[in-house]
C-alpha cells in the first residue's frame, strides 16, 4: 500500500506539475478488537488497522496538500483493502 500510495501521488504530481520534491509514506499495522461492529458475527473478533502517514516534501500550499491526501485515498491498493472482499479458493480438476 505504501508503494502504491507513493506512485499514485507521483502520477498526480506529474500531471498537475506540482512542486513536490518527495512523498514519504509510512505504514503501521495492528489488529484491533471490533467493539461496535453491527455486521460482525463475533464482536470479540479483531480487524486489521492500518495507519498511513504521508510526508509531502516541497513548496505546497495547504489546499494542495489536502487534495493530495484525497488523491492518496484513491490508490488502488487502498481501495481494495477498504472494500469488503470475499475470496473463494478451489482446486482445478
Amino acid at each position: 500500500m505504501g508503494a502504491c500510495t507513493g506512485m499514485t501521488l507521483r502520477m498526480y504530481e506529474d500531471r498537475k506539475k506540482l512542486p513536490l520534491d518527495a512523498a514519504v509514506v509510512r505504514l503501521t499495522h495492528r489488529k484491533i478488537h471490533v467493539e461496535d461492529c453491527q455486521d460482525c458475527e463475533d464482536p470479540k473478533s479483531r480487524i486489521d488497522y492500518i495507519e498511513r502517514e504521508i510526508e509531502l516534501q516541497g513548496d505546497l500550499d495547504r489546499p494542495t496538500r489536502q487534495r493530495m491526501l484525497e488523491i492518496a485515498d484513491r490508490c488502488p491498493v487502498h481501495r481494495t483493502l477498504e472494500s469488503r472482499s470475499r475470496i473463494v479458493s478451489k482446486l482445478k480438476e
